[in-house]
C-alpha cells in the first residue's frame, strides 16, 4: 500500500463501511477486511501504515491480532489503533498491553477517527 493506507478490520459490515466512509472522507486509501486471520494475511501482502482493528471477531480478536502485529519484527513499526465498544478502563489498559498505539470507542465520531489515524502517520 502506499503511504497514507489504513487496513479496517471488523467482521461488521456496518462497521466497516462507517469506519471506511470517514477515512476514506478524511483522505486516506482504505482497504477492509472481516476477520483476525484475513487482516494478518493482509497485512503480510500490502503492508498498511495504519491498522483500525476491532476488539470482538471471529476467529483471532483484535487483542490477539494486535499482540502478534507487535511482536512481529516484520510488522512491529505498523501503528494499531483498537475501535471497540469494549470501553471499560480495562479493556483500555489491555489493549495497551497488546502494543495497541490508540484505543478508541464505538460509537465513534467521524472527527475523532480521522484525527487519531492522522496522528499515527
Amino acid at each position: 500500500m502506499s503511504s497514507n493506507s489504513v487496513l479496517v478490520c471488523d467482521d461488521s459490515q456496518i462497521d466497516r463501511d462507517l469506519v471506511s466512509q470517514a477515512l476514506i472522507a478524511g483522505g486516506f486509501r482504505v482497504s477492509t477486511v472481516s476477520d483476525g486471520e484475513e487482516c494478518l494475511k493482509t497485512v503480510q501482502q500490502k503492508r498498511p501504515d495504519v491498522i483500525v482493528l476491532d476488539v470482538v471477531m471471529p476467529k483471532q480478536n483484535g487483542f490477539q491480532v494486535c499482540r502478534q502485529l507487535k511482536t512481529d519484527p516484520a510488522t512491529k513499526d505498523i501503528k494499531v489503533v483498537l475501535l471497540s465498544s469494549k470501553n471499560q478502563a480495562s479493556d483500555k489498559f489491555w489493549g495497551q498491553k497488546q502494543g495497541a498505539d490508540l484505543y478508541l470507542t464505538k460509537p465513534f465520531s467521524d472527527a475523532d477517527l480521522v484525527a487519531g489515524v492522522r496522528s499515527l502517520m
